[in-house]
């Protein structure tokens, strides 16, 4: 079953910073970005960026999510995306946050997609709760992608709450959208919520007519 949310896109950060500033970004008391707030998170951001000695912001529409899942999984998907990030970023070691719970695996998969295989990598379960620097990156994540779910929003006019599947506004908004015929571009169709949704609303439409 795939993981994230079921609207909007997936956002990847990469975050560079020199070893010397590792103390300003636990001055900044940074954490896993699911313990802090939207408004915590914003008004972190701008200071994480005079931190950083660079970033990087990958994003994946849901289009591109679903049109990629044909192809190889999400996890696949992530490692990809996560090489192409430590490549540009050059850093001497990369801490990433592993999606797999065999992280030695995972170590392995990832430095195979690496064009310089002397980085370091240390994958962790959970590493966003142990590394600021890996903090940083999910909080620059998070708040890219909270951006582009308002953007989402605004278009339609409509507060579908955060695009996750737990949440049932996300839920309810589905079902109005299956009522209507296909999902729009912004919904990962390949998720198994949008596609179980979209089954029960056309068997109830069978039913009704």
């Amino acid at each position: 079953m795939p993981k994230g949310p079921v609207i909007g896109p997936l956002v990847i950060c990469g975050y560079l910073v020199k070893e010397e500033k590792l103390r300003e970004l636990k001055k900044l008391k940074v954490r896993d970005s699911k313990e802090l707030t939207p408004e915590q998170r914003k008004t972190l951001v701008n200071a994480l960026k005079r931190v950083a000695e660079d970033f990087v912001l990958v994003k994946l529409s849901a289009s591109d999510i679903d049109r990629l899942r044909g192809e190889r999984n999400l996890n696949k998907i992530e490692i990809e995306h996560f090489a192409k990030i430590i490549d540009v970023l050059s850093p001497d070691v990369a801490y990433v946050d592993s999606p797999e719970v065999n992280t030695k695996k995972f170590a392995e998969k990832l430095r195979r997609y690496l064009k310089d295989k002397r980085v370091k990598i240390v994958a962790e379960n959970y590493a966003d709760k142990k590394y600021a620097v890996v903090s940083a990156a999910s909080i620059m994540a998070k708040v890219a992608r909270d951006e582009e779910i308002e953007k989402i929003k605004k278009a339609v006019n409509y507060d579908f709450g955060t695009g996750y599947t737990h949440d049932e506004r996300t839920i309810e908004f589905l079902k109005k959208l299956a009522e209507r015929g296909d999902y729009p571009d912004f919904v990962r169709k390949s998720w198994i919520t949008a596609k179980v949704i979209k089954k029960e609303s056309e068997q109830r439409k069978l039913t009704e007519f």
